[in-house]
């Protein structure tokens, strides 16, 4: 019996040259190992505004992408979460046993929302440390009445942020949790962003198993090292995403050649003019894995053929690699008609709908509904 992986993507935003080498380009790779479940996970993408329309669109084209890139439905079972119910049944059980604590600390929502439980906690201890220990510092600079002004202030900024955020958006790691528990799955290749997240469904299981006996598997994350931090092109101190702002960031799986050259132009360099690979030069380092990545030549190797060579010409170098390694990868997107797809969809959710009905059995049992 193989080990089972499970992973997904959601349908939002545009899919870019950093999904493809830290996930799916993996997942190709894993298929032939391990048991593998991959499903477009659609209930997650609407813990945003999403236009119904663009959702159902970009569903088809995440599943055709997954095809093109070599998941085949034979080896692998591929879906859209949406059609198992059982996940949002397994996610709303686990939210019984999920703390508010173990949300707020997700680093994710503390980015999405600026919200940071710990820097308000933080500013009031400092206040009340200032406060016991008479500070004559603190009293001069701020007495009481601006103290209690900026204590204020502080619980206004959270209850803004917090009651302007939906319940989705805080909920979404339970209902990832329920995703991997509900496949027994024992492998979970991800990034190291969501390696949180992980801990969070091993910790819900742990929680679980030991209130209602052993149900569920405990996962362990698989995280590639190489490509699984592509960093935006206009920011190499921040991950290359589908939901920025620029859309200079990343460059999507479906670019043209020219807006592909364009983004490639425009990508931010370092200081000085050596193609050198180091870590003091962020940028350079980033389109240097970029490159090696897409063209199966060592990071020493790219360095050599770019001695005595300035940034222009390694720019227009790489611009020809991201072209030659998409195109092909855009013609058999093309080439996947959409009823192919859905066909695809619906056999796939079919495949692993019996495995989440028995585990939802399971929970239920050791609940004690009725079943």
């Amino acid at each position: 019996m193989k080990k089972r992986i499970f992973s997904g993507i959601q349908p939002s935003g545009n899919l870019h040259l950093g999904n493809y080498l830290g996930a799916i380009q993996n997942w190709v790779k894993l298929q032939d190992e391990f048991e593998s479940v991959f499903c477009v996970v659609d209930l997650h993408a609407i813990t945003v505004p999403q236009d119904p329309k663009e959702l159902r669109r970009k569903t088809i084209e995440i599943a055709k992408i997954y095809l093109a890139s070599g998941i085949d439905p034979k080896k692998s079972s591929i879906f859209v979460q949406s059609h198992i119910s059982e996940h949002s049944e397994l996610a709303w059980i686990l939210n019984t046993i999920t703390k508010n604590s173990d949300l707020t600390k997700m680093t994710q929502f503390k980015d999405k929302t600026l919200i940071d439980l710990s820097e308000i906690e933080n500013a009031f201890l400092q206040r009340e440390l200032a406060s016991k220990n008479n500070d004559i510092h603190f009293a001069r600079s701020r007495g009481r009445s601006d103290a209690f002004a900026e204590s204020k202030k502080i619980i206004h900024d959270f209850k803004l942020n917090f009651n302007s955020v939906g319940v989705g958006l805080f909920d979404y790691p339970v209902l990832m949790a329920a995703d991997i528990l509900l496949y027994n799955t024992e492998i979970v290749p991800v990034g190291e962003d969501q390696l949180q997240h992980i801990e969070l469904a091993r910790d819900l299981a742990k929680r679980f198993n030991k209130k209602f006996g052993e149900t569920f598997i405990i996962p362990k994350h698989f995280v590639k090292k190489e490509g699984m931090r592509i960093m935006g092109l206009d920011d190499p101190t921040k991950k290359m995403s589908k939901s920025a702002a620029s859309e200079y960031n990343y460059i999507a799986l479906t670019d043209s050649e020219e807006i592909i050259r364009k983004k490639i132009k425009k990508a931010v360099t370092d200081s000085g003019s050596e193609i050198v690979y180091r870590d003091d030069k962020p940028a350079l380092k980033n389109l240097i894995n970029i490159y090696s990545l897409l063209s199966d030549k060592t990071t020493a190797e790219i360095e050599k053929m770019y001695v005595g060579h300035g940034y222009g010409d390694f720019k227009t170098d790489l611009a020809d690699v991201i072209v030659n390694f998409l195109k092909p990868l855009q013609a058999k997107i093309n080439a996947i008609s959409d009823e192919e797809v859905l066909q695809i969809l619906h056999t796939g959710a079919e495949k692993v709908r019996p495995l989440a009905q028995q585990k939802m059995i399971d929970v239920k049992q050791k609940l004690g509904f009725i079943v």
